[in-house]
């Protein structure tokens, strides 16, 4: 199909990553992840998206609610 040959000596990578254009569904992955990640940063229309990114751990414990009840 390609016209490679076994004395060609050519690495896997070269023939599936150049010639064949196929590209590594890891790599596809990872950039459709930050692509979704920016998207979700980017609204502005109040959802939890950017709240839950932004969000800061408490440093202060909270008092124990039992004891008010």
């Amino acid at each position: 199909m390609l016209g490679v040959y076994l004395r060609d000596q050519i690495r896997n990578e070269e023939i599936r990553y150049k010639r064949t254009r196929v590209t590594d569904i890891a790599q596809r992955v990872t950039k459709l992840k930050w692509q979704w990640a920016d998207h979700i940063v980017r609204r502005k229309d109040g959802r939890w998206g950017p709240k839950v990114l932004e969000w800061q751990l408490r440093t202060v414990k909270r008092s124990d609610r039992k004891a008010c009840a």
